[in-house]
């Protein structure tokens, strides 16, 4: 069977296990829905908790970045895994003994302020949309390719889906379905892995593999290969770092204290019965995390190796049929720049923004030597080739040659990673409407039936302007992720630690602090990424931090501002001081 054939079926069926999850998990009440009763046990909780966690950014998305920037791209390896110790640490344990449903639920109590509950209700929705528009865009790139579907009836049959266990099932629905969704991500993405590092090192095991000698009978080392293929084509050794040290330092902080105040990671931990039960689930979570985390820079390498082995100074019409489907999707392109048929691979864009392939009567339009024509203009360099590095996990088995069905399982696999973490940020935009907002602000009196009715639906227009992100993606996924994690880390990381750790903060310098650490950040990324990209390079960045990096800059900002108003103002009164002291001292 195609590839085709095996994903319909594969898909199909981890479809039908996250609907059946639904039915059979239906929540009944609003504690099922915010918090599954709190009944979760620790093991159950940190396996959803590392569904949700490994998004289609840690999926699909990282392993690309690795494979095109090489050193610099172990920032977001660092950031993200080293974020869970933060939140191990200072976070869980505390945030789950104060026993409330959400982050903004915390900070509004906390701070004693209804104001600084709806400041928090505002960073949610901007951290969450922000987020869940990467893993749209996943969820795009696999039915586009796999499926021979239109990107907007993908994401609109990947919408339904987790509109159908979200709404229905609430918490309860989505840890269950999260559990199902991490067996699936994890079994797809470490089985070519497997295959891969058996084929170019002989080790079957890719975490010592991408470190071992090649089996080409050059008796290099596999990284020392892929440095040597860089350097004959005219890249940075694969293996040598570009970035400068204050980018590569600011970007790591911003993805380790936004991981420690994402709300939907968060939330977790209001799912289990204890407060020990918290700090066990974290560890469960590392430990499932790092399995994928530790084997995508050895998927990186692979399929950095077999791209270039595969293509460069190639004929075009040599090239076996994966890059001819690809080429139809516009996420690989070859731009025959001189006419020769042979693709040349080498440093810089091979064509000015994003492809936009030409089409005759619904047929795609091609050039002398077979190509698929683009309407953009190509630049000046002698790059032929575009990569879209999103692409690359997905690839990896055809590139490689693997059987269809490890594609197929690939594909099914990032599905599950796409939808695992949409659910969770779907389910903290609900919540913070319904539980935040309307049940604490603005109906306090409504009954438990009629808040569960918000929540629903209020799910289900998040739904909607997930959906609208899918089809229109604003960048590539780790991208798009690394932004959402940098407002987290400017709006509530410093709230939070400061709400646990330091009693006399207090509402006016909490509500300061958040709403300067979120505008500073919003802006700069705003700035650079929307209004004038054409400035977006390090000799224009402020002190050369990028916009993935700026948002440390706006913790600091909202640290600072949060201290220096708190001064001007009153303490707290004497029982919340006496609340944020029990919290921070076990029963």
């Amino acid at each position: 069977m195609d590839v085709q054939v095996w994903t319909y079926i594969l898909v199909g069926i981890t479809f039908a296990v996250y609907i059946g999850i639904a039915i059979w998990s239906r929540a009944g009440s609003t504690s099922e829905f915010y918090v599954a009763e709190g009944a979760v046990n620790p093991l159950t909780n940190g396996m959803a908790t590392a569904a949700d966690w490994m998004s289609a950014a840690s999926f699909l998305s990282m392993a690309g970045l690795i494979s095109f920037m090489g050193y610099d791209g172990a920032v977001y390896l660092m950031g993200w895994t080293g974020g869970y110790v933060l939140l191990a640490l200072l976070l869980a344990p505390y945030l789950r003994k104060f026993g409330k449903f959400t982050v903004p639920d915390f900070i509004g109590d906390r701070y004693y302020s209804q104001i600084a509950r709806t400041v928090a209700v505002i960073c949610a929705l901007f951290v969450s949309f922000t987020y869940v528009a990467g893993q749209m865009r996943g969820v795009g790139l696999v039915f586009s390719k796999f499926l021979e579907v239109d990107i907007f009836w993908g994401v609109v049959i990947g919408m339904a889906i987790v509109f159908m266990y979200a709404v229905m099932g609430g918490m309860k629905g989505i840890t269950y379905t999260q559990v199902a969704q991490y067996c699936i991500l994890i079994f797809a993405f470490m089985v070519p892995a497997f295959f891969i590092s058996i084929q170019l090192t002989g080790n079957i095991i890719p975490q010592i593999g991408f470190g071992s000698t090649a089996t080409d009978g050059s008796g290099m080392f596999l990284l020392d290969k892929l440095d040597q293929l860089h350097t004959e084509l005219g890249f940075a050794e694969y293996t040598s770092g570009t970035k400068s040290m204050q980018d590569v330092f600011f970007i790591t902080v911003a993805l380790m204290v936004g991981t420690a105040g994402l709300p939907h990671v968060i939330v977790r931990f209001f799912t289990v019965p204890k407060v020990k039960d918290a700090r066990v689930s974290v560890g469960y979570a590392l430990i499932f995390i790092a399995i994928l985390y530790t084997t995508a820079p050895a998927i990186a390498v692979f399929a950095r190796t077999n791209l270039i082995e595969t293509v460069s100074e190639q004929p075009y019409e040599e090239m076996p049929e994966w890059f001819k489907t690809w080429e139809e999707t516009a996420l690989l392109n070859w731009v025959d720049k001189n006419g020769d048929g042979i693709i040349t691979y080498a440093p810089g864009a091979a064509i000015l923004g994003t492809p936009d392939i030409q089409r005759t009567d619904g047929e795609i339009a091609r050039g002398s030597n077979g190509q698929a024509l683009l309407n953009n203009t190509a630049t000046l360099n002698t790059n032929e080739l575009y990569v879209d590095r999103d692409i690359m996990v997905l690839a990896n088995p055809e590139i490689a040659r693997l059987p269809n069905w490890v594609a197929a399982l690939v594909a099914a696999g990032g599905l599950a990673a796409a939808l695992s973490t949409a659910a969770g940020l779907l389910l903290v935009i609900s919540t913070s409407v319904s539980h935040d907002l309307i049940k604490k602000q603005i109906k306090k009196d409504i009954s438990d039936k009629a808040e569960l009715r918000y929540a629903r639906i209020a799910a289900g227009i998040a739904v909607i302007v997930a959906g609208y992100f899918g089809i229109n993606p604003p960048g590539f996924v780790a991208e798009v992720v690394a932004i959402a994690f940098g407002l987290a880390a400017a709006s509530f990381f410093p709230a939070i630690v400061l709400g646990i750790f330091y009693k006399k903060m207090n509402r006016e310098g909490a509500v300061a602090g958040m709403v300067c650490g979120l505008l500073f950040t919003l802006g700069y990324i705003v700035f650079f990424k929307i209004l004038f990209p054409e400035y977006n390079t390090p000799e224009h960045w402020w002190f050369g931090i990028s916009p993935e990096g700026i948002g440390t800059f706006g913790m600091l900002v909202n640290l600072m501002v949060s201290l220096a108003i708190g001064m001007i103002y009153p303490e707290p009164p004497e029982e919340v001081q006496e609340m944020v002291e029990n919290i921070r001292y076990p029963r």
